[in-house]
């Protein structure tokens, strides 16, 4: 195979896997490592990936970028504020809990402030800041590389702590909900942290105001089966909502 076409398909499985390592390019490629490191090289030069140690992980192209933080908090904010304090009053006191990044698992967070002895463990570094000033909160970060438009740590490190931990609810953003597309994102280069979450947690729960069910995103997640809950904002007819499995939960603004 050609150094071109091998880099490429480099390129390709990162879209699906959001992070490889290089000793498993090297054994999928059949080359050695030294192979493996110049077209990583090269595809850093060239500004199409992020080298971390013993691995890769995908450029944010301006096409596939998240809205930054400060635009997407502010949209349908009322119906995200509804939707954190639905979720809020599915955890009890002493539970421990999983947030993932998004503004609308940050209302969540907001309404968190009442609630004693639990234990959160987090990605999102605005989350982070937020509960750093609830004394009652015991709080874990992750490591992990910074997208700096959304201040989320993902790669390996993120990866690695979020398998060290089993939670009793994982609440998980999304910028798709779709009946047979699943689960979707944006980024691919959040997809094995997400990943990871799903198995990291007795309930998973999905937080996506209505705006977000119906579309597909660039980057699978997992399909409906693999979360227990949806809760979102607005009622759809029999119809659609029969497409969730009776997933959904509505909470009211």
């Amino acid at each position: 195979m050609l150094a071109q076409e091998r880099r490429k398909r480099i390129l390709s499985m990162l879209v699906s896997t959001g992070y490889l390592n290089a000793h498993q390019l090297a054994e999928e490629f059949e080359v050695d490592s030294s192979t493996i490191r110049r077209d990583l090289i090269h595809l850093e030069k060239t500004q199409q990936i992020v080298r971390t140690h013993g691995g890769v992980l995908p450029v944010l192209s301006t096409e596939r970028q998240d809205t930054p933080y400060t635009i997407r908090k502010s949209r349908n904010h009322e119906q995200k504020v509804a939707i954190g304090k639905y979720a809020a009053s599915l955890i009890a006191d002493g539970d421990s809990v999983i947030l993932d990044n998004g503004s609308t698992v940050y209302e969540l967070a907001v309404q968190l402030a009442s609630k004693k002895d639990l234990t959160v463990i987090t990605n999102d570094l605005n989350i982070a800041l937020l509960l750093s000033q609830y004394p009652a909160i015991n709080l874990n970060v992750t490591g992990g590389v910074v997208i700096g438009n959304s201040l989320t740590l993902v790669g390996p490190d993120a990866t690695r702590k979020f398998s060290e931990v089993y939670a009793d609810w994982a609440f998980l953003g999304a910028e798709g909900v779709h009946p047979e597309a699943g689960i979707t994102n944006v980024n691919a280069i959040e997809l094995p942290t997400k990943k990871e979450i799903l198995q990291s947690a007795k309930t998973r729960v999905v937080l996506a105001d209505a705006s977000k069910l119906g579309y597909r995103a660039l980057s699978h997640v997992c399909p409906i089966a693999d979360v227990d809950i949806i809760i979102t904002d607005k009622k759809k007819n029999d119809k659609a909502a029969a497409a969730y499995a009776d997933k959904l939960r509505f909470a009211s603004s």
